[in-house]
């Protein structure tokens, strides 16, 4: 019969894993679900950007879903490196869901400063999810099964497509190209596959 601590240590596990999965989950829904929710919703073609459909009818998706992954941040726990950027994460991604994004047309003053909130926010939350994916998931006790090296390079790279993402919406922004609805989307699918493939969901290591 197993004891109690062991019980409690493998539950313990559980709920880590399955805190990751459920970030994983919403970072590869949310693109989806906001485009397909808006377009049901009000028959419109996409929106410029994924913080835009703050403005839609998908608005209580848009907030509860950063608001969610807010949270699942805050509890998640593993080493004290972990535990501290996680809390930064989830304070950046529940700030982008409080300081919408400066809408469409004439504006307040209060909307410019929370617009520009909002782009600070997004852009820490972005930043520090690169570093999950490129420094802390990557770790290894120096000999990586054959899975974990394979699960790095899929952390790097979500890393890598993350910062990519972020540098080119700034560059495309100062072109006046309209591409932020993309590249915020695939930042948040990378993150999303980031911590999917973290919450052992696929290339787990073999028993």
């Amino acid at each position: 019969m197993p004891s109690t601590s062991g019980t409690e240590a493998r539950n313990a596990v559980l709920s880590y894993v399955g805190l990751r999965r459920a970030v994983g989950v919403i970072g590869i829904a949310l693109p989806f679900v906001l485009a397909i929710g808006d377009l049901l919703l009000a028959g419109e073609g996409l929106r410029g950007s994924l913080s835009s459909y703050y403005y839609t009818g998908m608005r209580d998706v848009f907030v509860g879903s950063l608001c969610a992954v807010g949270v699942f941040l805050f509890c998640y726990r593993y080493e004290r490196s972990d535990d501290l950027l996680a809390n930064l994460t989830g304070i950046a991604a529940i700030g982008v869901a409080l300081f919408p994004t400066r809408p469409e047309g004439p504006v307040s003053t209060a909307q410019v400063v929370i617009g520009w909130l909002h782009l600070t926010f997004a852009a820490a939350f972005f930043a520090l999810l690169a570093w999950f994916c490129l420094v802390l998931f990557t770790r290894d006790d120096g000999a990586p099964t054959s899975r974990k090296a394979l699960r790095n390079t899929v952390y790097r790279t979500c890393g890598v497509v993350i910062l990519a993402s972020l540098v080119l919406a700034v560059v495309t922004g100062l072109l006046g190209i309209d591409a932020l609805f993309w590249l915020e989307s695939l930042a948040v699918l990378a993150f999303g596959a980031a911590w999917f493939v973290k919450g052992d969901t696929v290339l787990r290591d073999r028993p």
